[in-house]
């Protein structure tokens, strides 16, 4: 399914994926979605942004985020020269 980011004004590949979540908190998520007038795949996705906004602005996943990149770059020159 391709859908239009509002965003970007441009076609937005989609990837379905499954969430498990206890009876509870789904229940709850329902009634928020529900409250703020929106699907509960719109909320997920929102908080989903609101989630990857966070951890960007943070210094110390800034760091993680830099070893991984220069752990897999190694292995990936590793594999280019075999």
């Amino acid at each position: 399914m391709v859908e239009m980011s509002e965003e970007r004004e441009r076609p937005m590949e989609q990837k379905a994926m499954t969430l498990r979540l206890p009876s509870d908190q789904a229940e709850a998520l329902e009634k928020v979605a529900e409250i703020d007038g929106m699907s509960v795949t719109e909320a997920i996705r929102e908080a989903i942004d609101a989630h990857i906004a966070e951890r960007v602005g943070d210094a110390a996943f800034q760091q993680r985020l830099k070893d991984s990149m220069e752990r897999h770059q190694r292995v990936l020159d590793r594999l280019a020269k075999a």
